[in-house]
């Protein structure tokens, strides 16, 4: 049924898009699945982790959040992450909302003065979450808020951490608050618009980031070639590649003995079945494509 024609919509009922941006490792996608209870969108302590807007949808009472997760905001140079910045400054000129995530244990400060340079170019109200405060001592805190509220015009300033949900439901109120009033944009119960093909994509790519060293995960990208329900739903078998720019990229990626490949398979099985709901079988493969990341066509081919 199409939302917007539910009969028993009260006429106060808010929905709205709320981009959450910030810069790279502020915690963006941590804070979405620890807001939709369920992951979502993929972490790792390594930046530029998220390289796509990713939809979380969260039914509130009264309220509906379309949460738009989005790559790390920075002054970009490479064309990959050229791309990627542009994934997520697009996002203003959609968001009735802008929460801004921001590292209070490690600022950013050039990426961070970027964010607000953009803010200023697509108005729209912003709500400020200074994310990791278990980590800083509160006089830090303090001085953190004095600073941003002089640097921008927030309608709110809100201190969590995402990790250890400290202080998650004020910040969703605060959002709340701003939403417009609206019948919802998805139906009740939606979680996101990615299909479980994407999602499984990332979700190995995630045990790349995590799995190896500095060199290769950016470097690295997931096709997923096929995806297919078996046994009437009780088997999703799942063959994918990890596509890298060097030979010795995929030597580290494939490990001695295939032992690091077979690492990351388990691992990203495992997430994928938590998600899935029944067995996965999981097949990967590498593949070495030169300097795919500074080439357009690839990257068009891989998604971004």
């Amino acid at each position: 049924m199409d939302p917007k024609t539910e009969t028993n919509i009260p006429d106060d009922f808010k929905a709205g898009l709320v981009a959450i941006v910030g810069a790279p490792n502020a915690g963006k996608s941590t804070l979405l699945n620890q807001m939709l209870g369920q992951k979502i969108s993929i972490t790792s302590q390594k930046p530029q982790t998220t390289r796509n807007r990713i939809l979380g949808v969260l039914d509130q009472p009264g309220a509906q959040l379309i949460f738009l997760d989005t790559p790390g905001i920075h002054r970009a140079g490479k064309p990959l992450n050229v791309r990627i910045v542009d994934v997520a400054i697009s996002t203003l000129a959609d968001a009735d909302v802008v929460l801004v995530m921001m590292d209070a244990a490690a600022p950013n400060t050039d990426a961070e003065a970027y964010l607000i340079e953009k803010l200023k170019s697509h108005p729209r109200p912003a709500v400020l979450a200074l994310n990791k405060i278990d980590l800083i001592e509160k006089p830090k805190l303090l001085g953190l808020i004095d600073q941003w509220s002089q640097a921008h015009a927030f309608e709110a300033i809100v201190p969590i951490s995402a990790e250890k949900n400290i202080q998650v439901d004020r910040l969703i109120q605060a959002m709340v608050d701003l939403l417009p009033q609206s019948p919802p944009l998805y139906p009740p119960g939606s979680l996101t618009d990615l299909s479980e093909r994407f999602i499984a994509g990332e979700m190995i790519r995630e045990k790349v980031f995590r799995l190896t060293g500095e060199e290769v995960p950016y470097a690295v990208a997931v096709t997923i070639d096929d995806y297919k329900e078996e046994k009437e739903g009780r088997l999703v078998k799942i063959f994918a590649t990890i596509h890298v720019e060097r030979d010795s990229q995929k030597a580290i990626v494939i490990g001695r003995g295939g032992a690091k490949l077979k690492e990351i398979g388990e691992a990203a099985r495992k997430e994928i079945e938590r998600m899935v709901g029944c067995q996965v079988y999981l097949k990967l493969f590498v593949r070495v494509q030169k300097n795919w990341s500074k080439d357009p066509k690839a990257l068009q081919r891989f998604g971004y």
